[in-house]
């Protein structure tokens, strides 16, 4: 159940906005049951093959990179997403993106951002990942696809 003080991005557009108004240097997304249960947890993760814990949240930035230059905006983001959306059902039920500045302190066991001093922004709606793989899909890329180890066994 959505957080209550927590507003919720319906579109990419809406996304890129938030992305554009808050700088995209320390934005990240997360795939969790959501900011009350992450940052009760002292800001911890775990490495899902070791059990071990992590010196911060791990996450996915949405930094764009300067290689992208003037690229759409929202093919950066729907890419991003598109990336880890797997999450939500590898992790169980509840699971779902919300985006968050944080301070990056360590990389975690897939050169993920592990953060600190998470703030939690907005949630992402379901809306948002159906038009992020629809605009990924229309790319036709054949030699790219989601970041999902499943898919490989």
């Amino acid at each position: 159940m959505p957080e209550p003080d927590l507003p919720t991005v319906g579109n990419l557009a809406a996304l890129a906005r938030l992305f554009e108004t808050e700088g995209d240097d320390d934005l990240c997304v997360r795939w969790s049951r959501g900011p009350e249960a992450d940052l009760g947890q002292a800001e911890s993760s775990r490495d899902g093959l070791t059990g071990i814990a992590l010196p911060g949240l791990s996450a996915n930035s949405l930094r764009r990179e300067p290689w992208w230059r003037d690229r759409s905006v929202r093919l950066w983001l729907a890419r991003r997403l598109y990336d880890y959306e797997h999450l939500r059902d590898l992790r169980g039920p509840g699971v779902r993106p919300w985006v968050l500045r944080g301070r990056e302190i360590a990389r975690g066991p897939d050169n993920e951002p592990l953060v600190v001093d998470a703030e939690p922004l907005a949630w992402v709606a379901d809306a948002v990942l159906h038009e992020a793989r629809s605009l990924v899909d229309e790319q036709g890329s054949r030699e790219w696809g989601p970041m999902d180890r499943r898919a490989s066994h």
